[in-house]
């Protein structure tokens, strides 16, 4: 696909946090390469935040399911007459939009197989591609990103509900599957081992992440509980008053990595090979590299099959507290 002589575009991604994040490298260097272009998106309303502020974007669309819902999106968005559409989700959902749409169409090769190979067989075809951002890049011919990382664009109103004279950890402790969130009891400990080194604790979180806060907040009386219904805008604000946030293979992650904050992350079931992690930004993963039986899944799973967990049970908080150190003394 060559954007030359393109006036109006469409991209379509519509979940998750993190992906959507991802997409913004991708933005951005369209924008800056071709200015005049008009750039809509197309994402699920739970997630607009993440791209509602972005200079970028001239129209977002949001996604809504529900017959009469999709059929009035597909409406307004055929209404449009797109030049090219780049399909960054590339399943059933987002194929059958295509099909209304009816416009030049490029997909985001996810490549499943290689996916399959590596979590069933362990044979690693995908070593050698690059990260994310960058194969959502790869969608267009001849075309390159800056050296940038994510955006995330916040309005100057919202205000932090952080102080300027603490020294604060970020601590984002939830996932949507088991075997990507690192212990509860690691985080505490953690926790502890900052508290009597100077360091306040936050804990960052969506609704789903109520539970895992309030679990660790109980044990950690003086960490400051900022786990909210959601509020994508607010949380990135309040990680930027933080030296740094200690967190899964998440979302939130790439929340932190998106407003520049640096980050010490945990790969338990899932490899950096899958192309997730940290984008141009300052951080150290802790992995476990001696077990065989890595990658499990290309997503995480609620339980480990093996029963012993060791992808992130040996990923001690003495070690976490150990490479933290290391992440804040790296000028």
């Amino acid at each position: 696909m060559n954007l030359k002589n393109a006036k109006r575009l469409l991209i379509i991604r519509l979940s998750s946090l993190g992906d959507i994040l991802l997409t913004t490298p991708l933005i951005r260097a369209i924008k800056k390469n071709y200015p005049e272009i008009i750039i809509d998106f197309l994402l699920k309303k739970q997630y607009q935040d993440a791209l509602k502020y972005n200079k970028y974007i001239s129209n977002l669309y949001l996604f809504q399911t529900g017959k009469d819902e999709e059929k009035k999106s597909e409406t307004n968005l055929k209404f449009n007459n797109y030049d090219f559409v780049i399909d960054l989700q590339n399943n059933l959902r987002s194929r059958k939009i295509i099909g209304v749409l009816k416009r030049p169409i490029v997909k985001f090769n996810k490549h499943n197989f290689d996916k399959f190979l590596l979590v069933q067989f362990k044979l690693n075809k995908l070593q050698s591609l690059p990260q994310i951002p960058v194969r959502y890049t790869q969608t267009i011919s001849n075309f390159s990103l800056d050296d940038e990382g994510l955006n995330l664009y916040i309005p100057e109103y919202i205000k932090t509900k952080l102080t300027n004279d603490k020294k604060y950890i970020g601590f984002g402790p939830g996932g949507r599957h088991f075997t990507k969130m690192w212990p509860i009891d690691y985080y505490i400990q953690l926790g502890n081992e900052l508290n009597r080194n100077g360091f306040e604790i936050v804990l960052f979180g969506g609704r789903s992440d109520e539970q895992i806060c309030k679990q660790i907040k109980d044990k950690l009386p003086h960490a400051i509980n900022l786990c909210n219904n959601n509020d994508l805008l607010q949380t990135a604000t309040d990680m930027k008053k933080c030296l740094a946030v200690v967190c899964n293979d998440s979302g939130l992650m790439h929340t932190a990595c998106s407003v520049r904050i640096p980050v010490l992350t945990f790969f338990g079931s899932t490899v950096k090979e899958f192309g997730f992690a940290p984008y141009k930004n300052k951080n150290l993963i802790l992995e476990n590299n001696s077990l065989t039986c890595r990658p499990c899944s290309h997503i995480g799973r609620n339980k480990c099959p093996k029963k012993h967990f060791k992808c992130m049970m040996k990923l001690s908080p003495e070690l976490a507290f150990n490479k933290l150190q290391e992440l804040l003394n790296d000028k």
